[in-house]
C-alpha cells in the first residue's frame, strides 16, 4: 500500500517504493550508454544516492546548505538531488543554457557549497566564474577526462570528478550510515527542498522556495484529480528536470507511483528515443506537439489523391467517435467499425511514430491550442492539459481524464482556492475550488489568484519582491489573464504580455499568435503593437516546409541576414497571414511582417526553457527592424 501523506518528504518517497511498491531490484531508471540501454534499480540509486550523502556529511555539508546542479537530464542528476535530499541540503538547480554571468549570479545568491557539472561546455563556464563565487568548495564534473578544462586553472573550489566521489562516498557508508537515517527522518515538510531560479521574461531571476510539503502535496493532489498513473507506467524524459514542470510531471510522480523513467539522449533524438522506449506518459511542451500535428498533418495530405482522403476522412470518423466518447455515450455499431478501420490505416501509423503505447500526455509551460489538443483526442491520444507556475510548485489546475475540455487547462487541484480578480478595481469575481466544481459554470475574465498549498515560501533573500506578489490575505498573483469556462480554468495569456494599442484596444498575443501557428507554413510567430496604431509580427517560417517549397540549400539558413527579404518567400507567408486573419477582430490582425531566417533561441536568450518568448528582450534585440514595419505603412500610406 501506497503511504504517501500530507507529512512525507521528498527523500520519503523512494523508500515507500521499495517498502511498498516494489523490491528494490525492480527498475528506476534507463539511460542510453553508447548504443544499449542500460537499466538501473532502486536498489542501485538508493546505494549511490547513499554514497554521495557520506561523501558529503564527510566535507560538512549540513542542513539547509544549498548544492548546486548545472547538468542534462539523466541518473546522475537522481542520485545527486536524492543524497542531498535526504541530508536536509537544498537543490539549487541551474538551467543548461544560461550564461556565465547568470551562473555566477545564481551561486552567489545561493550561497551555492557544490556543483554538479554535465559535460565540458558546462565546466568551461562555470570554470570561468568561479573565483568569484566564494561560497564555493567543490566543483564535481560528471564526466571523463576532466582534468583538461581545471588543471591549468588555479581554483579556489576543489575539483572531484562524480565517479571518483561516488566510490570515496561508498567507503564513508558504513561511517556515516546512522546519521543520514537520522538526517532523513529529522527533515521537516516545512523544509526547503528546493530553490528554483525563475528564468523569467524579465530582470533578473529569482529563487523561488519550495519546500517538501510544497512538492509532495501538490503532487499528491493532482494524482488524486487525475487518477489514471499507475506503478506499470513508462516515463520518457526529455525536458529539464532543472525546470518545475519536468521534476514534478516525470520525477516525483514516478517517485509517488512506482513508475519508470528512460532519460532521453537529446531533443534531436526524442522521435528515436520514443520509439525505442515506447513510454505510456510523457510530459511535453505544447509546441512539441504542434510540431507532430504539422508533420503527421503534411505526411497525411501530400500524397495526395486516393491516401489524402483516406487520411482525412479517418481524422474525421476519429472527431466524431471522440465527440460521443466526451458526451458519456457509446458509439453505434457502424461508427464502431469505421474507427477500427481509421485506427488500422491511418492512427496506428502515427502512434507507432511515439512508440505505440501512448496512453496520454500531459503538456504545460505554456497555453494548447484548442485545434492541437483535439488532433491527438481524435487520433486516440489523450492529453491532459496543466496549467500553474514555478512559485506555485507548480500545478493549480490539470484536465481530468474522463472530462477534456480543449481549450482549457482543467480543473483546480484538491485543497486549494484559486479566485478571478478584476485587473483595475481589484474585485474578486469569483472563488472556486475542487470541490465547487460546477461543470456548466463560467466567470469573467481577469488575473488568476491562489492561495493555499501549493504557494511557495517565497523568493530567496527577497523579501519586497515576495510582498508583491504574495498579499496579505495569502493570495499570489500570478500574473496570468483567464476566466472559468465550462468549470475549467482557461488562460487568456500574461498580464505583462498584453499589448495596450494606440487606441486603446487590449490585445492579448497568445491565442491571436495560436491562429496564426495554425498555418503549416509557420513555426513562430512574436506579436507587436505596444502603444502603436496597429499589429505587426516577426515570423519564423517551417524550415522543412519552406526548404520543400522552394528547394532551399541548408546553407540559406546559414546566411547572416536575419531576415529573409525575398518577395516570393514573404508572399507565400503573406498568403497564410491574409486566410487566418479572417478568425481575428480587426484590431489583433497582423498588418505588417519580417521573415525571420531562424528560430528564437534559449541559447540567444530569446525564449525561457519552457519556450516562452522573452518580450522585452526580443523588443530590444529587433528594435531596428520593429521600427521598419511601422515605418514602411507609414510611407505607404
Amino acid at each position: 500500500m501506497n503511504k504517501i501523506s500530507d507529512r512525507s518528504t521528498v527523500p520519503s518517497l523512494i523508500r515507500n517504493i521499495v517498502t511498498n511498491i516494489h523490491p528494490d531490484s525492480h527498475i528506476f531508471m534507463t539511460h542510453k550508454v553508447k548504443d544499449e540501454w542500460v537499466e538501473i534499480s532502486y536498489k542501485q540509486t538508493i546505494e549511490n544516492a547513499d554514497a554521495i550523502s557520506a561523501w558529503m556529511l564527510d566535507i560538512g555539508i549540513k542542513k539547509g546548505d544549498r548544492m548546486s546542479l548545472i547538468i542534462e537530464n539523466g541518473p546522475d542528476y537522481v542520485y545527486y538531488d536524492q543524497a542531498l535530499q535526504q541530508i536536509g541540503a537544498v537543490n539549487t538547480s541551474i538551467y543548461p543554457t544560461l550564461s556565465e554571468s547568470e551562473i555566477e549570479y545564481i551561486l552567489n545568491d545561493s550561497g551555492a557549497k557544490a556543483i554538479l557539472v554535465g559535460n565540458p561546455f558546462l565546466l568551461r563556464k562555470v570554470v570561468r566564474v568561479a573565483n568569484n563565487c566564494p561560497t564555493l568548495i567543490r566543483i564535481i564534473p560528471a564526466f571523463d577526462d576532466y582534468e583538461k578544462h581545471t588543471e591549468k586553472i588555479n581554483l579556489n573550489a576543489g575539483v572531484i570528478g562524480f565517479k571518483e566521489l561516488i566510490a570515496e562516498g561508498k567507503k564513508l557508508v558504513e561511517k556515516y550510515h546512522l546519521a543520514i537515517n537520522a538526517a532523513r527522518e529529522a527533515i521537516l515538510p516545512s523544509d526547503l527542498s528546493c530553490l528554483i531560479y525563475t528564468s523569467g521574461t524579465t530582470g533578473i531571476p529569482k529563487g523561488v522556495m519550495l519546500t517538501h510539503f510544497n512538492l509532495t502535496e501538490n503532487v499528491r493532489a493532482s494524482l488524486e484529480q487525475i487518477q489514471v498513473v499507475d506503478k506499470n507506467d513508462s516515463f520518457l524524459s526529455f525536458l529539464p528536470l532543472s525546470h518545475i514542470f519536468e521534476r514534478t510531471g516525470t520525477y516525483h510522480i514516478c517517485l509517488f507511483k512506482g513508475c519508470r523513467i528512460s532519460f532521453a539522449q537529446s531533443l534531436d533524438l526524442l522521435a528515436k528515443n520514443m520509439t525505442e522506449v515506447k513510454p505510456t506518459i510523457m510530459c511535453c511542451v505544447p509546441r512539441l506537439l504542434e510540431r507532430i500535428h504539422d508533420k503527421a498533418m503534411k505526411n497525411g495530405t501530400s500524397a495526395g489523391g486516393a491516401k489524402t482522403k483516406i487520411f482525412l476522412w479517418a481524422l474525421g470518423i476519429g472527431n466524431k467517435y471522440r465527440l460521443i466518447l466526451e458526451d458519456g455515450k457509446k458509439p453505434g455499431f457502424i461508427l464502431n467499425n469505421q474507427h477500427k478501420i481509421a485506427e488500422k490505416l491511418v492512427f496506428s501509423k502515427i502512434k507507432e511514430k511515439t512508440g505505440g503505447q501512448l496512453r496520454f500526455l500531459i503538456s504545460g509551460g505554456g497555453a494548447l491550442p484548442k485545434n492541437i489538443g483535439e488532433f491527438f483526442g481524435d487520433l486516440g491520444i489523450k492529453v491532459l492539459e496543466g496549467f500553474g507556475l514555478t512559485e506555485t510548485s507548480p500545478v493549480m489546475a490539470v484536465t481530468e481524464n474522463e472530462r477534456v475540455v480543449y481549450g482549457t487547462v482543467g480543473r483546480i487541484i484538491p485543497r486549494i482556492e484559486v479566485a478571478i480578480q478584476n485587473v483595475d478595481t481589484k474585485e474578486i469575481y469569483t472563488i472556486q475550488t475542487h470541490q465547487n466544481f460546477k461543470d456548466d459554470y463560467q466567470s469573467e475574465e481577469g488575473e488568476i489568484i491562489v492561495r493555499g498549498h501549493c504557494v511557495m515560501k517565497g523568493y530567496w533573500n527577497k523579501p519586497e519582491e515576495t510582498a508583491t506578489v504574495i498579499d496579505p490575505d495569502g493570495w499570489f498573483h500570478t500574473g496570468d489573464i483567464g476566466r472559468f469556462y465550462k468549470g475549467n480554468l482557461q488562460i487568456t495569456d500574461r498580464l505583462k504580455n498584453m499589448l495596450v494599442n494606440a487606441y486603446g484596444k487590449n490585445v492579448y498575443p497568445t491565442p491571436v499568435e495560436n491562429t496564426y501557428l495554425k498555418s503549416s507554413r509557420i513555426e513562430q510567430v512574436f506579436l507587436v503593437g505596444d502603444k502603436r496604431e496597429y499589429i505587426t509580427a516577426i515570423i519564423i517560417p517551417g524550415r522543412e516546409t519552406l526548404q520543400e517549397t522552394f528547394n532551399l540549400p541548408n546553407e540559406f539558413f546559414e546566411k547572416p541576414d536575419l531576415f529573409i527579404e525575398d518577395k516570393e518567400i514573404v508572399d507565400w507567408i503573406a498568403q497564410d497571414i491574409k486566410r487566418l486573419s479572417n478568425e481575428l477582430a480587426k484590431f489583433e490582425r497582423i498588418k505588417n511582417f519580417k521573415v525571420k531566417r531562424n528560430p528564437f533561441s534559449m541559447d540567444d536568450g530569446e525564449i525561457t526553457p519552457t519556450m516562452k518568448a522573452k518580450r522585452k528582450v526580443i523588443e530590444k534585440k529587433y528594435a531596428t527592424a520593429i521600427d521598419e514595419m511601422y515605418l514602411q505603412e507609414a510611407e505607404a500610406d
